[in-house]
């Protein structure tokens, strides 16, 4: 054996996964015997063959004990960056059931994962653009969706009934007084409503009826007017808007780079044949 060659046939399959090194040697293929085979005649190209089949072959979101694949490696980080800002966003949305708009400190904390999820992701002018994109629509969706998400949850789950117009409740904050409008629901509790309408307002209107979307829990505040009303704001569509650059945006980065790696491979291995 010509000592070039082993140290050749060593190096490569030194370099693959523990699972596709446990399946050559399953066939029949392992070091041993791949050494042997570049001592032949033509060796080489066969021992290269043979490597490259099994590397394209083998599972390449495959788990070698205490490290991913080289594909897994570059694809990995996108994913995660995408699963992280999702699983944010979500705990950020759900926390409005009890925190209301102050959910938004809830964003704000898993944001820190994101951004770590972010740093781990490949450093170069694409990755920062595209981080920066995810960023970027991830506060847009935690910074409307924390103020909005009730508003949201009505437009699909809430139930249209009679109100009643009560008596507005009068607060004021640094000597500014604001009337904030409320109604009788079906069930005789008074409740604030989301937003204030142009007639609530006036004392005169007090006692007479309205239509309201009101949330069958009783947990959110109820919204004036139909369902119909909910929903087709300019902060729904920002939102949407977020929402899919949040999806596009690592899924594209994964995909782009998979491709980079497989045509690096391909490369390398044209000038390895032709070597």
């Amino acid at each position: 054996m010509a000592p070039g060659d082993g140290r050749t046939v060593d190096e490569q399959f030194a370099r693959l996964p523990k699972s596709t090194r446990r399946a050559l040697e399953q066939k029949g293929l392992g070091l041993p015997k791949l050494r042997e085979i570049a001592l032949e005649d033509n060796g080489g190209r066969i021992v290269q063959h043979i490597l490259s089949e099994y590397s394209v072959s083998s599972s390449r979101w495959d788990f070698d004990g205490d490290r991913w694949t080289e594909e897994s490696r570059t694809v990995w980080p996108w994913l995660r960056l995408l699963l992280v800002a999702v699983v944010g966003v979500v705990l950020c949305l759900l926390s409005t059931y009890v925190l209301d708009s102050s959910a938004l400190f809830v964003g704000a904390a898993c944001g820190l994962a994101v951004a770590w999820a972010g740093f781990k992701t490949r450093r170069s002018v694409g990755g920062l653009a595209v981080c920066g994109v995810v960023a970027a629509a991830y506060v847009v969706l935690i910074w409307m969706g924390s103020y909005a998400a009730d508003e949201w949850y009505l437009h699909l789950r809430g139930q249209e009934a009679t109100v009643t117009y009560a008596t507005p409740v009068n607060h004021g904050s640094h000597g500014i007084r604001t009337l904030y409008c409320r109604v009788k629901l079906p069930d005789g509790s008074v409740r604030q409503v989301f937003h204030n309408d142009k007639r609530c307002t006036d004392a005169s209107v007090v006692g007479t009826k309205t239509r309201a979307v009101i949330d069958p829990s009783d947990h959110y505040r109820p919204v004036l007017g139909g369902r119909s009303d909910i929903g087709g704001t300019v902060d729904g569509y920002v939102c949407l808007g977020a929402a899919v650059l949040l999806v596009l945006a690592p899924l594209t980065a994964a995909v782009m780079s998979r491709a980079n790696e497989v045509r690096g491979r391909r490369g390398g291995r044209s000038d390895g044949t032709a070597a």
